[in-house]
């Protein structure tokens, strides 16, 4: 296979490509569930009506899928592999051109699929309760309606972010999800409904018991987060009593810094207004969040992504 050559086919930098072969090596890739199998897993992961039919379309196999194509399946579905019990950033593969169809669309979703069964190994292997599996799991479906929500905008993150469910690096536990780590456990807010405070007081109290059952050879000292939530400015707009300032004021905040790759504002306005390029004027100022948000960037001012973190 000549990199060079796939990277020009695939539309890709040769340097993406490279990287995928260096980290999958000569590993094995995981195959993936028969076809006629795909709507049952794919329901059980909550994926959208909508989405599922494309996927099934596009199932590998199909004369959608090119030499260079399968190849980069079997290499990226390797390259996650390789990590299974992992729990940092990993990107699975470059981002696709999307626009070619089914197949190119919803390529990392077949990465995914394909180690659902390698992760759930894991799960057992740790006496993870087949409930916690499937609930985590079904991030997958959720994901994907946020991205048809952003016209595709949101995907190129959520290719990574996934990549931790695979390798059974992120637990979702009632409200809030969970990530391992060295000596703090990184909280991650999903799109589940009200961030009330006794929602959280519930998952914390779960991943108190989960972590040390499951994972006895690692030790906690605390929880962390990284978010545009934490930014102190929003104690300055917000009520006392609102949800977001009462999870904010469980965290001590490190000192400000700005953190390579991440732009506060861009990460506020996927998370309020589930878009990118929407014209600020044209974005809906229903709930005084989305009000306080759009009248400080209209203002010139920025956000923040704050990190803080309180005992475990």
């Amino acid at each position: 296979m000549d990199l060079k050559e796939t990277a020009s086919l695939l539309g890709v930098p040769f340097a993406e490509l490279d990287r995928v072969r260096d980290l999958a090596g000569d590993r094995p890739a995981a195959p993936l569930p028969a076809r006629a199998e795909a709507p049952a897993l794919l329901a059980r992961l909550g994926v959208p009506t909508a989405d599922a039919a494309e996927i099934v379309e596009g199932w590998p196999g199909t004369p959608l899928w090119t030499p260079e194509l399968n190849w980069l399946l079997d290499r990226s579905i390797a390259l996650v592999r390789a990590d299974l019990g992992g729990f940092g950033w990993l990107p699975p593969g470059p981002e696709l051109p999307r626009d070619r169809g089914p197949a190119w669309r919803h390529f990392y979703v077949y990465v995914y699929l394909a180690l659902v069964d390698v992760v759930r190994g894991y799960h057992r292997d740790h006496g993870i309760p087949d409930e916690v599996s499937w609930t985590t799991l079904a991030d997958l479906g959720r994901n994907l309606a946020v991205d048809r929500r952003m016209g595709g905008e949101g995907w190129p993150v959520m290719q990574s972010w996934l990549t931790l469910h695979a390798r059974g690096g992120v637990y979702e536990l009632g409200r809030l999800q969970h990530q391992r780590g060295e000596t703090a456990l990184s909280l991650h807010v999903p799109d589940t409904g009200p961030l009330t405070p006794e929602a959280v007081d519930a998952s914390l109290a779960a991943a108190r018991a989960f972590f040390p059952r499951h994972f006895p050879d690692e030790r906690y000292s605390s929880f962390s987060c990284g978010s545009w939530l934490l930014d102190p400015q929003l104690l300055e707009h917000l009520p006392a009593d609102s949800n977001i300032v009462r999870f904010q004021r469980r965290f001590e905040l490190e000192p400000h810094e700005e953190l390579e790759g991440i732009d506060a504002d861009v990460e506020v306005l996927r998370f309020v207004f589930r878009t990118l390029t929407t014209p600020l004027d044209r974005l809906p100022r229903r709930t005084l969040l989305q009000r306080v948000v759009l009248d400080r960037l209209a203002a010139g001012h920025h956000w923040q992504w704050r990190v803080g973190r309180f005992p475990f």
